[in-house]
């Protein structure tokens, strides 16, 4: 493995063979994909954290969910990835889904956990709340932000039995820089949907029967958009919250390991 940085981005590349680029979601970082990389052990997987997330919090000026995606095609042109299959989760699902119709010979495939093609208004209003919170309490406000999300983004069966999954996630959110989860926040807010009428990479969605962020009836109506697509699948996970690959891995990798299989030759 590899770690490198790219204009200030926290990049790891690893392994071999077809390529799979991995774009995490608002308070991730790359290890949100750790629990997926059995499933990817014959690929290159590239990780990558987001500008003002994890180790590329010092990324500096505006972000946005166009600035992700002009990064995410930089980093693959740096590392000379042409085509790949690509991976999001969360806010990821709609960086990945802008560098689909952008980019559309770049991305291969596209599987997206707790995918969502935008937030609704409400989630909007919260999200520019939860940034101002964090940038004017920093490490304190981050601490409230973190357990709030505890209850309300994972499973009560994941909270009941999967401490080390609720340990990560509290992690996740809890290490981000308070300024750049702030600056993430807004992006968010202001996320654009992509056409993803235009979208022709096979999809696969994957979401949690208790997810509220990507409720598994949002996540059948966005499959139902896929006009294009070569082809959609929908797999929805029991007693599963929003961090679907840490919630449920083995399952998660099941579905990844099957959907990548379909996608060869």
């Amino acid at each position: 493995m590899s770690l490198q940085f790219i204009d200030r981005i926290a990049v790891e590349d690893e392994g071999d063979g077809d390529a799979v680029v991995c774009v995490h979601g608002l308070g991730g970082s790359s290890n949100t994909f750790t629990p997926l990389m059995p499933a990817l052990a014959r690929h290159r997987v590239v990780r990558l954290d987001l500008p003002g997330s994890a180790r590329s919090w010092r990324a500096e000026g505006l972000l946005s969910i166009e600035r992700y995606a002009d990064v995410v095609q930089s980093v693959c042109a740096r590392l000379n990835v042409n085509r790949a299959h690509f991976v999001g989760h969360s806010m990821g699902t709609i960086v990945c889904q802008h560098v689909a119709v952008a980019a559309p010979k770049l991305v291969r495939s596209l599987t997206l956990f707790g995918p969502l093609i935008a937030p609704p208004d409400a989630a909007r209003t919260a999200m520019r709340a939860r940034g101002a919170k964090a940038r004017s309490e920093g490490a304190a406000g981050l601490h409230e932000i973190t357990l709030a999300l505890l209850n309300a983004a994972i499973s009560a069966d994941t909270r009941a039995r999967l401490p080390l999954a609720v340990a990560f996630v509290r992690e996740s959110l809890m290490r981000q820089d308070a300024d750049g989860y702030a600056r993430s926040c807004e992006a968010l807010a202001e996320a654009p949907a992509a056409a993803v009428e235009q979208i022709t990479a096979p999809v696969l969605l994957v979401t949690g029967d208790e997810d509220g962020v990507a409720p598994p009836q949002s996540v059948r109506a966005f499959a139902d958009r896929l006009h294009a697509a070569a082809s959609k699948r929908v797999a929805v996970l029991s007693r599963c919250g929003h961090w679907t690959p840490v919630e449920r891995p083995e399952e998660c990798q099941r579905e990844l390991r099957e959907f990548l299989g379909g996608q060869r030759g």
